[in-house]
């Protein structure tokens, strides 16, 4: 069986899925959505996070590292970038969590050992296993491998994308998958660019194929002040939505907070996030609104 590159597994989650859900996050991701809260998924690689108001200075990093990459200073721990292999040993003896690895490789049989001890959880809710990210189908094989075994222990599969993939990539995913969390940022194309990185094209046929295909999909739609809660965008993203085939979708709305800042801090980055806005109560409700008027179940959180 393969391997993924996971960076976090989240147990007891009940916004990624319907019931109790256990939520896994593959590593990697096309897009560079300004407002990500989980910069960490972007890199398809492993990678070091270092918190400096955590370092003790106790200097174990240091004697650990096995090519003499951290070095310890006033201002806490360095890592020569250009030396550091990534191995972890440095992380495996902070004793106060300052240094951190994100990326972890691991297998099928080991995720669905982990996956199996919460179907208490799963049973009691109608809950199961969320796959997500990052984007979980830059990883297809593993992904795929990891569906399917689930698939055959009866425990509900659910996929959340941001839909850049491959066509023929995620109608193949589709096969294994019961529940698709299908995200949506913006309706133009030219703004979808300039705030995730990316063109929304192949997002939004991949969307209409999916659901020519019959499959159950959630449409999420990350609510950001000043980028995409403009009545135009939210009016067009409804009547998209709202002609898909089959059924009516439901839509997520899900707010913007600014989480992510430390984040940032601890992989050495900077964003300018100023023009990001949390939309306020009034904002969300009218933005639902919109929805409700196209004939859709529109939700806030989930």
């Amino acid at each position: 069986m393969s391997q993924g590159l996971v960076f976090d597994i989240k147990r007891y989650s009940i916004n990624d899925g319907p019931g109790i859900r256990i939520t896994i996050f593959l590593k990697g991701c096309p897009l560079h959505c300004l407002w990500c809260h989980n910069p960490e998924s972007i890199s398809p690689k492993i990678q070091k996070l270092f918190t400096a108001a955590k370092c003790i200075g106790c200097g174990e990093c240091c004697r650990v590292c096995p090519v003499h990459a951290c070095r310890l200073t006033s201002e806490g721990v360095i890592t020569d970038g250009s030396l550091c292999t990534l191995c972890g040993q440095c992380a495996d003896v902070c004793p106060t969590l300052a240094t951190e690895m994100s990326g972890r490789f691991r297998s099928v049989d080991d995720l669905l050992g982990i996956i199996e001890k919460e179907r208490p959880f799963f049973d009691q809710s109608g809950g199961g296993v969320t796959f997500s990210g990052g984007e979980p189908m830059q990883q297809p094989e593993f992904l795929s491998e990891l569906l399917e075994a689930c698939g055959r222990k009866n425990i509900h599969r659910a996929v959340d994308t941001s839909g850049f993939v491959k066509t023929e990539t995620l109608l193949r995913v589709a096969k294994s998958t019961d529940l698709f969390l299908y995200d949506l940022k913006l309706m133009d194309p030219d703004r979808h660019q300039r705030y995730t990185g990316v063109d929304n094209r192949l997002i939004l046929d991949n969307l209409k194929a999916l659901a020519a295909s019959g499959a159950a999909i959630q449409v999420r739609i990350p609510l950001i002040g000043g980028v995409n809660d403009d009545s135009a965008n939210l009016e067009a993203t409804a009547a998209f939505v709202a002609a898909l085939p089959g059924a009516k979708k439901a839509v997520n709305l899900l707010p913007y907070h600014d989480v992510a800042r430390g984040k940032d801090v601890k992989l050495g980055q900077v964003r300018d996030l100023a023009e990001l806005r949390e939309p306020d109560a009034a904002e969300v409700a009218l933005a639902r609104e919109v929805f409700c008027r196209f004939g859709l179940n529109a939700n806030v959180g989930g």
